[in-house]
């Protein structure tokens, strides 16, 4: 992946200002004295990046509390920070130093970045995509066809930040940030950039993580969307009400009208959670269903039919029918082209030029990729419950008479376990053969992972599941495994992903390059 730089800006905003947003917000609860026309020129968390015309902003996270770096931060000549109530002493803090003492630091943090941006947020025709599964695909397709109506469009996700001037060289020219989406002083600093660049639109991956942490305060979206909610990051949440909550947020906090444009909230009408989706839609933001189940549903497909070069269905719109024929196959992504394309109504283009644009859409990298052909193999970013039945699903649709379907697949560390065993119920009833391997292990013994994996599957017979821990021998086993130019092999939990996270250190690892070392000239492209 290419880690191409932005243009730089150059952001400004006094002391002054900050107290007066923080006041306006509610957020603040003590009455600092800012009597000096005191110049900032950055707001970090990272006491490393401090300045002495920096505001440092005390985070409290899962892992770490930032109030205990608040010393480090005073030692390179910064004089203003922000605290969160009940997490810090006065006394340890040197009375020339500014205390701005906060309700919430996340929100604090995130306003004053958007604001030290001139909150390029709301100048931006920003169109913000949650859910478990499916929203990078979905925002890449929201961008295919905004580009089509000659917008230039910036993207941020999963994959990194792409602004509308590099999506015009290279689909792979993206900007590295480590998050789906960026913590909020990066995030405010792309979008200000785009803006700077000409970017029209935004397109972007809201995470439950970025929302719960208030990352995206400060952003003004349009059009927001929720894919799905199945179970996924119960690590940090806990619960599927916590995790629903979270997404919700990107709905309870849209505005109804703000310069005149109306707000739309696109849902998809057959996930199980979709009433709570509905309900947090605020009064006067119009809301766009969407569906193959539901008959309720404001944008429907009907009529569906898979084949190896994709799916077709007839689309029912408000404003009319029309056949679509998607080079995306399976059914999940018939949900994200349906998500996409109600996005795209919102936004008031044609439905004709709507389809026109995802039709023309041939994949997402590492999302349903096919990179080899005799046997084809799949590389796709599935690693949750939800994510691989998709997948598999999607894969079973199109396997020829007499081919049979494989599946390598692993679970992260570090990460919510009880999805494990889940995951491999789902491998095994959906694939012919199955090879469980390691994934991201982090800090875990990848061993353990692996047989959290295998206390799902009820049937261990050395003919159907096979067990290497090492990904590459992994990989390797199952493409000499699939002999028959008729078989399929999916390769499921990395996608996109050019390494791989182990306890000590994070290697260079790629599932597709895995492939090619294998089977050489049979690799697509």
């Amino acid at each position: 992946m290419n880690t191409q730089t932005l243009h730089t800006t150059t952001p400004t905003m006094t002391l002054q200002s900050a107290i007066t947003l923080l006041n306006s917000e509610n957020l603040l609860t003590n009455a600092p004295k800012a009597t000096e026309a005191i110049e900032i020129s950055s707001i970090v968390s990272d006491s490393r990046k401090a300045t002495a015309k920096s505001i440092f902003v005390a985070l409290v996270g899962a892992k770490q509390d930032g109030h205990t770096f608040l010393a480090k931060a005073l030692e390179t000549g910064c004089k203003i920070v922000v605290v969160q109530q009940g997490h810090y002493s006065s006394t340890t803090i040197p009375t020339d130093v500014v205390v701005l003492e906060v309700t919430n630091t996340y929100q604090a943090f995130a306003l004053l970045n958007a604001s030290l941006y001139g909150f390029a947020g709301h100048s931006l025709q920003l169109v913000g995509v949650t859910g478990t599964n499916g929203k990078t695909t979905v925002t890449h397709l929201i961008e295919r066809l905004l580009q089509h109506t000659g917008k230039a469009v910036g993207l941020v996700g999963t994959l990194g930040v792409r602004s509308a001037k590099k999506a015009t060289e290279t689909a792979t020219s993206y900007v590295e940030t480590g998050h789906t989406t960026p913590m909020a002083d990066e995030l405010q600093h792309y979008l200000a950039t785009m803006k700077a660049e000409g970017t029209y639109a935004v397109v972007m991956e809201v995470s439950s993580h970025a929302l719960d942490q208030h990352r995206v305060t400060g952003c003004d979206f349009q059009v927001t969307v929720i894919t799905n909610l199945t179970q996924d990051h119960l690590d940090y949440h806990q619960t599927m009400e916590n995790y629903c909550q979270a997404k919700a947020q990107l709905f309870s906090r849209q505005w109804a009208v703000q310069d005149g444009k109306p707000r739309t909230a696109v849902i998809n009408a057959d996930d199980a959670w979709a009433s709570h989706f509905v309900k947090a839609v605020p009064i006067g933001v119009k809301t766009l269903t969407y569906g193959i189940q539901s008959a309720m549903a404001s944008v429907r497909a009907t009529d569906v039919s898979y084949t190896v070069g994709g799916a077709n269905f007839t689309v029912q719109t408000p404003v009319g029918e029309a056949p679509v024929k998607l080079k995306l196959s399976g059914e999940f992504n018939i949900y994200n082209a349906l998500a996409a394309l109600a996005t795209g109504l919102a936004l008031e283009i044609p439905l004709a030029t709507v389809i026109e644009a995802l039709e023309s859409v041939a994949g997402v990298r590492g999302r349903l990729e096919v990179v080899a052909h005799n046997p084809s193999v799949i590389v796709d970013y599935a690693h949750t419950p939800d994510g691989l039945e998709n997948v598999l699903e999607a894969a079973r649709q199109i396997v020829p008479e007499g081919g049979r379907l494989f599946v390598v697949f692993g679970c992260g560390g570090d990460r919510d376990a009880t999805k494990r065993p889940k995951m491999g119920r789902i491998a095994e009833r959906l694939a012919d053969k199955l090879v469980v391997t390691s994934d991201n292990p982090r800090s875990e013994d990848p061993e353990q992972i692996i047989s959290d994996v295998l206390g799902g599957i009820e049937a261990m017979n050395p003919e159907t599941v096979k067990v290497q821990v090492d990904r590459r021998l992994a990989i390797a086993e199952a493409l000499a495994w699939a002999d028959s130019p008729l078989d399929i092999v999916v390769i499921a939990g990395k996608g996109h992903e050019d390494y791989q996270i182990l306890a000590t250190e994070t290697i260079h690892f790629d599932d597709r390059e895995e492939v090619l070392a294998f089977l050489g000239s049979r690799v697509v492209g």
